[in-house]
């Protein structure tokens, strides 16, 4: 007889991957994670209190969220966290050379002399891999996961507002309604914008382009290893 792998896994390794998914704001809080993977916060709940048998079904779910997780750490083996393969590397770089990592607020007036902030206050990265790059900002919460997750850094340059957009692209947008990194769809007229987020948890909404104060392209991730 075939001996069962359920008993296998390991609960409080489970219970880590969870908080770290809560820490990369993935989700908020347990329930968050629990309908990320298709269970109620209860269902959730009973496998990690050992009520309910830990499935094989269940530990591939959880694992395909974040594709750095290591799946035979849950059973004892390596580490939680895998390195990335092929992602590209940022170095730091002296003042006035490389890309600037900007907070993603100040978008709007980086480089016209009205952000804030200054250039020279920022911290500055050698990226080879994207040299059309004009700045680099940072990913805040899961509405684009899986493309990105939170704490991803972005690679942008900046457009034009009369811009023509590529549809399905993903832009960093300054809006009325705050800094946006989302996928940009044909609006209901010529004179709006669809807004889309990669998370299905996260309808997409209608912005005029009157309401946009800033445009850049996203043209490539860096996703820092942990």
């Amino acid at each position: 007889m075939a001996e069962n792998n359920d008993n296998l896994f390991d609960l409080q390794r489970i219970r880590k991957i969870i908080n770290w998914y809560i820490f990369r704001e993935y989700g908020k809080n347990d329930a968050e994670i629990a309908s990320l993977l298709g269970y109620t916060k209860s269902s959730l709940s009973q496998i990690l209190n050992g009520q309910v048998p830990v499935s094989q079904k269940f530990v591939d779910k959880l694992c395909s969220i974040d594709d750095n997780i290591n799946k035979v750490w849950i059973n004892g083996k390596g580490d939680m966290l895998l390195r990335n393969i092929g992602v590209p590397k940022m170095f730091p770089a002296q003042p006035n050379e490389g890309i600037p990592l900007i907070p993603i607020s100040a978008m709007a007036g980086f480089g016209t002399g009205e952000t804030q902030i200054l250039e020279y206050e920022c911290e500055r990265f050698v990226v080879p891999t994207f040299k059309e790059a004009e700045f680099l900002i940072q990913v805040k919460g899961s509405s684009m996961y899986p493309k990105y997750n939170s704490g991803d850094i972005v690679a942008c340059r900046k457009l034009p507002l009369d811009t023509f957009f590529q549809w399905n692209k993903v832009y960093a947008l300054d809006t009325e309604q705050g800094a946006l990194v989302k996928r940009i769809k044909k609006g209901e007229t010529d004179d709006t914008l669809t807004i889309v987020s990669d998370n299905p948890n996260y309808e997409p909404f209608i912005l005029h382009r009157s309401k946009i104060y800033a445009i850049a392209i996203v043209v490539g991730v860096i996703r820092q290893e942990s």
